[in-house]
């Protein structure tokens, strides 16, 4: 059983930054690769960043490459999706996800976090 609790999100400006937190729980959470998906209204649910268990590979999608860093810290059992110079097309429900660092990529994971909301204004 592996829990995923995130915190951060809000409703920022164009241009702004912020960073998403999750952390995990659980006796295999220390073993699984992280990622974040997201999901914005009326659209499906689409691939964001995964990190795998050591930190040291990485994979963003296209869209988001350049501008967010995901980021972990293995002793804090915790996750971080940061994120500069946001726009209003990232506003989506943002949600923390577990499970092998491959299938992340490929868009599906086996835990996921309760969501955030992150609303970008222009």
């Amino acid at each position: 059983q592996v829990h995923l609790v995130q915190s951060g999100g809000g409703l920022v400006q164009a241009g702004d930054s912020l960073r998403l937190s999750c952390v995990t729980s659980g006796r295999t959470s220390s073993t699984l690769g992280l990622g974040w998906f997201r999901q914005a209204l009326g659209k499906e649910r689409e691939f964001v960043a995964a990190i795998s268990l050591s930190g040291t590979s990485t994979s963003y999608q296209a869209a988001v490459k350049g501008r967010f860093t995901i980021s972990r810290n293995n002793a804090k059992n915790t996750v971080y999706l940061s994120i500069n110079s946001l726009k209003p097309e990232d506003t989506a429900v943002y949600y923390c996800a577990g499970g092998n660092y491959f299938s992340l990529i490929k868009g599906t994971f086996d835990y996921w976090g309760q969501g955030t909301q992150v609303t970008v204004s222009s």
